[in-house]
């Protein structure tokens, strides 16, 4: 695989794209026009952002879900470490986004927003020997460590 697409549907491809540069992603002008936007979020990961009736042109009887009312995906992507996670968050919220819980399982710090057509975005941040190994060798670490 060279290169990923997540395709989202927006109700304002303007918005949609006012929000993402907003929040420190790019736009790709030669795959953006009035119905879709291509979000650059680093070299060979991207979000095209498309109105709602030009995406339900790319399915076969389906209809497209309301992500304001709808769950359509948990979009997740890995920061380099808490604050970088935090930082992110607040220019999402700064930007329009709805902030979400905020988990911390040791191991795994994740906050959540959605954008403003409601589609649901989880940075976080994994300790590299959880990222290598599993939460469970970082955990017995940890124990290891308070003696616990």
């Amino acid at each position: 695989m060279t290169n990923f697409f997540v395709n989202l549907p927006t109700a304002d491809v303007e918005r949609a794209k006012t929000f993402f540069t907003a929040i420190g992603w790019g736009i790709n002008p030669l795959f953006t026009d009035d119905n879709a936007a291509c979000v650059v979020i680093d070299d060979d990961k991207f979000l095209m952002v498309l109105r709602r009736d030009f995406y339900a042109g790319f399915l076969d009887n389906k209809q497209v879900g309301d992500p304001a009312t709808t769950s359509l995906a948990l979009i997740s992507f890995s920061l380099d470490s808490r604050e970088a996670v935090d930082e992110f968050a607040a220019r999402a919220e700064a930007a329009g986004a709805r902030l979400g819980r905020t988990q911390d399982y040791g191991f795994m710090y994740q906050r959540q927003f959605d954008d403003p057509d409601g589609n649901h975005f989880e940075p976080f941040w994994m300790d590299p020997v959880a990222a290598e190994q599993g939460p469970e060798v970082y955990l017995a670490e940890q124990a290891a460590e308070t003696g616990a």
